[in-house]
């Protein structure tokens, strides 16, 4: 079994499913068999009763297990899989939603020249209460040309300790949707609404969201994603400019500043509330297929 095929059967897993039903395709390619090289038996001897012959198996027979003849070596054979297994029961491209332009400000703000402007910016940023409470800024990380920008709420503990964005419990989960849907860490980029860690986890406050703001326009605008993931009620809410339930933001291709914006739960959430994976699991492939659209 390859190596995504594996990781895909994991992610069902963990999504809660009990049960996996592959099409038969998929299934000929992943159980395919090679036929072990011919060895040298020696001969019977004198009075011996002849081997018995195992029957050969149908050609199309395919099942989860395999049961090996006496004389046929099975194994399973990586083989690549052109349709990704993630593709498998997704969603079509639901319809347009907000359509939103924000100019990046220029007075003072906005005008750095990289992403390594921005984050030495950031470091020493004082422009919300947020940093008084700090260890360490984060200010995102990841792909600077990346087609899929990847954006959280705020820093948690372990990020605060490590100035990296999504190191947690919440990160490996993203990590392993994001290889799963062939969209590895290191291909994207991940940043947050806000670069400061807001005390006892809770959600950024306005004023200290549009205070860091500027800089994640700036990072969005030099990095020129394809397309935007939102991760949470946060996030969707600073990118799209209003206030509105994450339920009814969700299954929709929005546009930030015309850049495709797919909405879903955030990697913490889901933690807490397994009954939100599955419908997670459905955007993530909406943002996957967009990425592959516009390719």
């Amino acid at each position: 079994m390859n190596d995504a095929t594996r990781r895909w059967l994991e992610l069902q897993r963990d999504l809660g499913g009990d049960e996996v039903i592959f099409d038969r395709p998929l299934a000929q390619r992943e159980l395919e068999v090679e036929r072990a090289p011919a060895t040298v038996t020696p001969s019977p001897r004198k009075g011996s009763r002849p081997a018995r012959t195992a029957p050969a198996p149908a050609p199309d027979s395919v099942g989860p297990t395999i049961e090996k003849a006496p004389d046929v070596a099975w194994r399973i054979v990586p083989t690549g899989d052109p349709a990704a297994e993630w593709r498998t029961g997704a969603p079509p491209i639901p319809g347009p939603g907000l359509a939103v332009t924000f100019a990046t400000p220029t007075s003072g703000h906005g005008t750095w020249a990289s992403l390594e402007e921005v984050a030495e910016v950031v470091s020493g940023c004082v422009r919300c209460p947020l940093a008084a409470g700090r260890i360490l800024t984060v200010p995102g990380e990841g792909n600077p040309s990346a087609g899929l920008f990847c954006v959280g709420e705020g820093p948690g503990e372990s990020e605060d300790k490590s100035g990296r964005p999504f190191v947690g419990r919440a990160g490996a989960m993203l990590d392993k949707i994001l290889e799963v849907i062939e969209a590895p860490r290191a291909t994207v980029y991940i940043g947050n609404v806000v670069k400061c860690r807001p005390p006892r986890n809770r959600a950024p406050l306005p004023d200290e969201r549009d205070a860091c703001m500027p800089y994640l326009h700036r990072q969005i605008e030099l990095v020129r994603p394809k397309v935007i993931l939102a991760l949470g009620t946060s996030a969707a809410e600073a990118l799209l400019g209003v206030r509105k339930p994450l339920g009814e933001l969700r299954l929709k291709v929005h546009r930030y500043n015309g850049i495709p914006l797919v909405v879903t739960y955030h990697p913490a959430a889901l933690l807490r509330n397994p009954n939100w994976k599955r419908p997670a699991w459905d955007d993530v492939r909406i943002a996957r297929q967009l990425l592959d659209a516009i390719d």
